[in-house]
C-alpha cells in the first residue's frame, strides 16, 4: 500500500530536470565559458536556500504502454531563497534547452514566477540568457499569436518590488525586455549583447551586417543608450552586484529600507573636505572623493556611472541607514545637465521614491547642456522631466551646494516648493545664468566697442564677482545655512535620523507608477 513507486518516479522526473538540455548541451554550453542555469542559482542565493518551484514542468515521451521514457524539461527555472538572509524569488533562463528560447518554454511557468514575487511581495531576480523567439512556434503551435503576456503584471510589479535584470548571454526580443524592464539591470561585459533583434535578423532587415557585440555589446548600452545601468566583469561580478544592490532596498514598497550596523563615527570631521575645491572656478576636482569622506565608509554603491556621466547616482548609507545620492561631477561635461544626465537622474530618483530612500544631492550644476546638438536631442524636455521627478517625489530631500547651481537644472537641486532643507559650502555661488556667459549677454555691444576688450571684460567680471558671495544670499535667508565642509557628515547624520523617523508615514505605493 505504499507510494514509494510514485515517489520513486518523482525523483526520476526530478533528475530530468537538473539534467537540463543533456550531457552534450551542458558540455557546450560550458566550452562557452558560461555557468548553467542551476550553477548560477547556487551562486546568486544564500547556500542551500532555494526552493524550487514547477521541476517537473516539460515535455514527456512515452512508449506503446504509457511508460515514461523521458522528460525534456521546460528552460526556465523559478523558485524561491534567500539573499543576505531575505527572501527573494528568481526566474532562471536554461541556455541549454532551445537556446533559452523565450517561445519554446511554457510561458506560464515564468509568468507564475514573477507573479509568485509579486503576489507575496519579494523582490525579484531574472537570470536573462534567452535567444528571444522563434518561428518554430508556428509549427508548434499550428497559429500564430498575438504578441504580449495577459497575465504578466510588468508594470504593477515595478511600483510594488524590487527587481534586478541580469543579461548573461545573447538576449533578443522578450529577452531583452525582461532585462531591462527592472530598477537594476546589468549585463556581463564580453559575454551578453542586449538587443531587439539579434544580427541574423537585422542583416536582412535592414541591411547592416553586425556582429552580437557590435549590435548589442556593453559599449553600446552601458556607455552609450543608457538601456542597461552596470557593466560585470564576469558572472559572479553580477551576481555580486545584484546582492549588493538589493541590501540597500526593503523587501516590497510596504517596508523600510534596511539599517546595518555601522561603527563609523557619525561626528567624524575630514579636514580634507576644507581645500578639497579649488578658488579657482574653472578647475576641476574630484566630486566621488568627496563623497567617499562624506558617507559610511566602503558604503557607496554606483549605478550606471558611463551613461550620463556628469550626474553621478549612488546608494550609500549614513549611520547605516540606506540613502539615494545624486551629484555633479566637474569632469565629465563641466557636470552639465544632459539629455542622458537628466534621463538618469528622472529614473534614480523615481527609484528613490518608490523604495522610500531619503536623497541626498551634492550639487556643481552648471546649467543645462547648450549648444545646437543639445537643442537636436531635446536636452530641455528631458531636464523638465527630472525637475517634475524630484517635485513628485515624497522622500525626505536634502541638498549640499558645494560650488554652483545655476539655470534651469540648478533649481533642480532640490524640491522647491517644499521646505527645501539645503545648506552650501563657502565655495558656492549660484544665479540665473554663470557669469562666464551672462556677461557676454548683457554686455556684448560695450565689450564690441571697447579699446581693449579683454581687459574690460575683466573689469566687468570683478564688478559682478562682488554679488556672488554666498554670505550675502544667507544675509536674506534664501540659503538657509553656510557651514564648514568638514561638519557635512555629522549634519546629514543627524539629518537622516529626522528622515527615517518621518518615512512610516510614507511607507505604501507611490500612486504615480514607475517611469523607465
Amino acid at each position: 500500500m505504499s507510494w514509494l513507486p510514485e515517489v520513486e518516479e518523482l525523483n526520476r522526473r526530478k533528475g530530468f530536470a537538473e539534467a537540463m538540455g543533456g550531457e552534450e548541451a551542458v558540455a557546450r554550453h560550458k566550452r562557452s565559458g558560461k555557468h548553467t542555469a542551476r550553477e548560477r542559482i547556487g551562486l546568486l542565493f544564500d547556500p542551500g536556500t532555494f526552493r524550487e518551484v514547477g521541476v517537473l514542468t516539460g515535455k514527456g515521451q512515452y512508449d506503446e504502454e504509457a511508460r515514461l521514457l523521458k522528460v525534456t524539461p521546460t528552460n526556465v527555472i523559478i523558485g524561491k531563497g534567500r539573499i543576505g538572509g531575505r527572501k527573494v524569488v528568481a526566474t532562471v533562463d536554461d541556455y541549454t534547452i532551445r537556446g533559452g528560447s523565450s517561445e519554446s518554454t511554457i510561458a506560464e511557468k515564468w509568468v507564475y514566477g514573477e507573479r509568485l514575487a509579486y503576489e507575496l511581495r519579494l523582490p525579484l531576480v531574472r537570470l536573462i540568457d534567452s535567444a528571444g523567439g522563434s518561428v518554430k512556434l508556428l509549427e508548434m503551435m499550428g497559429a500564430t499569436k498575438i504578441p504580449g503576456y495577459p497575465t504578466w503584471p510588468r508594470s504593477r510589479m515595478m511600483g510594488l518590488i524590487p527587481i534586478v535584470g541580469i543579461a548573461l548571454g545573447s538576449c533578443a526580443g522578450n529577452g531583452a525586455k525582461r532585462v531591462a524592464w527592472s530598477h537594476f539591470s546589468l549585463m556581463v561585459k564580453g559575454q551578453a549583447q542586449v538587443f531587439a533583434a539579434g544580427p541574423v535578423v537585422v542583416e536582412p532587415g535592414v541591411g547592416q551586417e553586425l556582429t552580437k557585440e557590435e549590435l548589442g555589446g556593453y559599449l553600446i548600452h552601458t556607455r552609450g543608450s543608457g538601456l542597461i545601468d552596470n557593466e560585470a566583469e564576469s558572472e559572479q561580478d553580477a551576481f555580486a552586484q545584484a546582492r549588493r544592490f538589493l541590501s540597500y532596498l526593503p523587501q516590497n514598497v510596504h517596508q523600510l529600507p534596511p539599517a546595518l550596523p555601522s561603527d563609523d563615527d557619525p561626528g567624524r570631521r575630514e579636514e580634507a573636505l576644507l581645500s578639497i575645491v579649488p578658488r579657482e572656478r574653472r578647475r576641476v576636482y574630484r566630486m566621488r572623493r568627496i563623497l567617499e569622506l562624506v558617507f559610511d565608509k566602503e558604503s557607496l554603491f554606483e549605478i550606471g556611472r558611463y551613461n550620463g556621466p556628469s550626474t553621478i547616482t549612488m546608494l550609500g548609507r549614513l549611520t547605516g541607514r540606506p540613502v539615494a545620492i545624486l551629484a555633479n561631477d566637474p569632469y565629465a561635461a563641466g557636470g552639465t545637465m544632459t539629455r542622458a544626465s537628466a534621463q538618469k537622474m528622472e529614473a534614480f530618483i523615481d527609484l528613490a521614491d518608490t523604495f522610500h530612500l531619503p536623497i541626498v544631492n551634492f550639487v556643481d550644476q552648471p546649467g543645462v547642456a547648450i549648444g545646437l546638438e543639445a537643442e537636436k536631442q531635446g536636452t530641455m524636455r528631458a531636464a523638465i522631466r527630472a525637475l517634475a521627478a524630484i517635485e513628485d517625489s515624497r522622500v525626505p530631500f536634502c541638498a549640499v551646494i558645494v560650488r554652483r547651481a545655476y539655470g534651469v537644472a540648478g533649481a533642480g537641486h532640490g524640491r522647491v516648493t517644499d521646505i527645501n532643507q539645503r545648506f552650501a559650502w563657502p565655495s558656492a555661488h549660484w544665479g540665473s545664468i554663470p557669469l562666464e556667459g551672462g556677461i557676454m549677454a548683457a554686455h556684448r555691444r560695450e565689450l564690441a566697442e571697447a579699446a581693449d576688450p579683454e581687459k574690460r571684460l575683466t573689469e566687468l567680471e570683478e564688478h559682478y564677482a562682488r554679488f556672488t558671495s554666498p554670505f550675502l544670499t544667507a544675509e536674506k535667508f534664501a540659503i538657509q545655512d553656510i557651514v564648514d565642509p568638514r561638519e557635512t557628515r555629522p549634519l546629514l547624520c543627524d539629518w537622516v535620523e529626522d528622515a527615517y523617523a518621518l518615512l512610516p508615514q510614507q511607507l505604501g505605493p507611490s500612486g504615480r507608477g514607475y517611469r523607465k
